[in-house]
């Protein structure tokens, strides 16, 4: 119901507003447990309906607004020629304009908007346990990658602007790109800084890279769309107007062409919308979100996703090399990674795009994209040991609107370690789908983005961490988590990845550990309410990380060793530790990454515009049974506070008993 109440008050109908505050009303008259995550949803979501800007025409006039392009040598000199980075200040009133009128005596004051205060207390909650992190005690390990993560700042114009990706001195002359600031590197810092309460390197990273986007990127003589974000950025400082004793510091991004195989970042502009909305959300700053620029910034990745092209799936359509595995790993076409992503910004998006009429058909667009992709994924993308039995008994080569095998599966294409390794109770989502193309691999980052962003169903996510748990040794052992499993061998590794010396067989990309990864499982422990996992894996990942100098990645099976290519002191396995560690400890603060479910999305099926008899959508059959898993879940949920509540309160009696 909450779900619904918000989706319609987003696209502006008044009496669906009233909903949303009726709905509100009671939703904090109620003190059960029941009622703490629908407030929530109607807090994120009437979070950004309230959130007022400095420039009140910001929304207005964003839809006509092109940012300009920028000399690469001069633009980034922010200090003298660029924009601010803050909002401008309110204009005051001059001394002869009349003052507003002052309230009459007597009056009653007006009642306070239910929906307002929800918001107000959810941020305060959430500064409250900011403060909390600030003053927990820290370990030895945590001081030492504090102290590690200061050093990898980077400053640019006298601010910071983001972190290095490794700070090595065994490797300073050949540092490659690792001396750069990678968006998506940045994040599990950007979190711990947020998490921390420093939130002023977040904002100026996210506008930093903003402005990067307007960029003219060209690749032999071709340029991609507009909306792409940079891969990595480096300041650099130059001759000003040749004069050799006076310089001047410019940004100089790489939007893949010059990266190892020419590859654009497509998970880059995906990372940038989903700090966006966490920063918003822990600091209360949605004046950022409003700003012309930034709200023409996400209109600009979003029409570049959401373009028409070719494709009959709702998944996006990339090339090898364009996300965290950035080089040949036969994840081309529709690589679940990118799907979660995708899905999570859109959710994003959805919250922090300023609703007016020339935004009407962006967000009608971003509903029916959540709707399609979210029912393809967990349809298509599911398997379990009944799935598989299923695609074992496939027939092939069928030609109707009713085919059972949509996309002419061969039940030989079932590799045959996994049988034997999926558990009764769990499963996964697959790594990858196209026509008579299944990926079995099990992609963790992926898998645990599901989660987050709820594109899992609740029985699916459950399963998910089920068979985690049941694998501990696969994808665990001696240090979290593995990047993918099983690892591409023989023939397969050298046509897959052309012989890739550095992504040999349990290595790097081709089934290494990376404890980077260690913050998205701990969110999704967290979400799922299975925190004792969380817990395993960073005790796992203490014995050895501050040790063995934090990093990169592990090699061989199960993590044993460091790995052959492996910078240490590498900013983002430093970064991960420390936010898993502050997330576990105060778990409250998971709800800036995380997005709960919303059934409505279901609803929004395009199938029912067309009344053709040719259209069969199989969508009320799942979405009944999404609705059953979700209830069930919830009730469990439930159930699980009141045992909580009781074994609390047996304890204080026995305590009571004592004295």
């Amino acid at each position: 119901m909450a779900a619904a109440a918000i989706s319609h008050l987003r696209r502006g109908a008044p009496r669906h507003a009233r909903a949303l505050l009726y709905l509100s009303t009671r939703l904090f008259s109620s003190s059960s447990a029941a009622g703490v995550a629908p407030l929530a949803a109607v807090a994120a979501s009437a979070r950004r309906l309230l959130s007022t800007s400095v420039d009140s025409g910001a929304s207005s006039t964003g839809e006509s607004y092109k940012p300009p392009l920028f000399d690469p040598f001069r633009a980034a000199s922010l200090a003298s020629s660029a924009p601010p980075l803050e909002s401008p200040p309110i204009e005051e009133l001059p001394d002869d304009a009349t003052p507003p009128p002052e309230e009459e005596p007597g009056l009653p004051a007006p009642e306070k908007d239910p929906v307002a205060t929800a918001c107000q207390h959810e941020l305060e909650g959430l500064k409250a346990w900011v403060e909390t992190v600030r003053s927990r005690k820290e370990s030895t390990e945590e001081k030492e990658a504090w102290s590690l993560l200061g050093r990898s700042v980077v400053s640019y114009c006298g601010t910071a602007v983001g972190t290095v990706a490794a700070n090595d001195p065994s490797t300073a002359n050949q540092m490659l790109n690792y001396d750069q600031v990678f968006i998506r590197d940045f994040v599990p810092s950007a979190i711990a800084f947020l998490l921390k309460g420093e939130g002023d390197i977040v904002k100026n990273f996210l506008l930093h890279t903003l402005q990067l986007q307007s960029w003219e990127k060209t690749v032999d003589c071709y340029s991609p769309g507009q909306g792409l974000m940079p891969a990595s950025f480096k300041v650099r400082s130059i001759p000003l107007d040749g004069n050799s004793e006076a310089f001047e510091e410019v940004l100089d991004p790489d939007f893949g062409e010059s990266a190892i195989g020419r590859v654009a970042p497509v998970d880059s502009g995906l990372w940038w919308i989903i700090l966006l909305r966490a920063y918003g959300k822990i600091t209360g700053d949605y004046a950022l979100q409003e700003r012309v620029d930034v709200q023409t910034g996400i209109r600009l990745i979003l029409n570049l996703c959401l373009s028409d092209g070719f494709d009959m799936f709702p998944t996006l359509l990339v090339t090898d090399g364009s996300c965290m595995i950035d080089r040949r790993m036969g994840i081309h076409g529709h690589p679940l990674e990118i799907q979660s992503l995708f899905y999570s910004a859109l959710r994003c998006a959805r919250e922090m795009v300023s609703v007016n009429d020339g935004s009407n058909s962006l967000i009608r667009a971003i509903n029916y994209r959540l709707s399609a992709l979210s029912f393809h994924i967990r349809e298509y993308y599911w398997v379990d040991m009944k799935k598989i039995n299923e695609i074992y008994r496939y027939k092939t080569e069928e030609y109707s609107h009713d085919a059972i095998n949509k996309f002419n599966i061969y039940p030989e294409q079932i590799p045959s370690w996994l049988a034997d390794w999926i558990p009764e109770k769990g499963g996964y989502l697959i790594g990858n789908l196209q026509p008579a193309h299944m990926d079995f691999r099990f992609f963790s980052l992926g898998n645990l983005w599901a989660i987050i962003s709820s594109l899992a169903t609740q029985r699916q996510a459950e399963g998910i961490l089920n068979l985690i748990e049941a694998k501990w040794e696969d994808i665990i052992a001696n240090m979290p988590l593995k990047i993918c499993y099983p690892a591409l061998e023989y023939e397969e590794w050298r046509i897959i990845t052309g012989s890739d010396p550095k992504n040999t067989p349990w290595s790097y990309h081709n089934g290494g550990s990376w404890p980077t990864l260690l913050w998205q499982f701990t969110l999704a422990c967290i979400k799922m309410g299975r925190r004792d996992l969380a817990q395993r894996a960073i005790e796992v990942a203490e014995k050895r990380l501050s040790e063995d100098k934090w990093p990169e990645y592990y090699d061989t099976r199960t993590g044993r060793f460091i790995g052959k290519q492996s910078r240490l002191y590498q900013t983002w396995t430093i970064a991960g530790y420390l936010s898993s560690k502050m997330l576990l400890d105060c778990p409250e603060l998971a709800s800036i990454l995380i997005c709960e479910e919303d059934l409505e999305l279901l609803e929004g099926c395009a199938c029912s515009v067309n009344k053709s008899a040719r259209t069969k959508c199989s969508r009320r059959a799942a979405r009944s049974q999404d609705q059953l898993h979700t209830v069930v879940g919830e009730q469990k949920s439930i159930q699980q506070n009141l045992e909580d509540v009781k074994k609390k309160k047996l304890k204080y009696d026995a305590k009571d008993m004592d004295h």
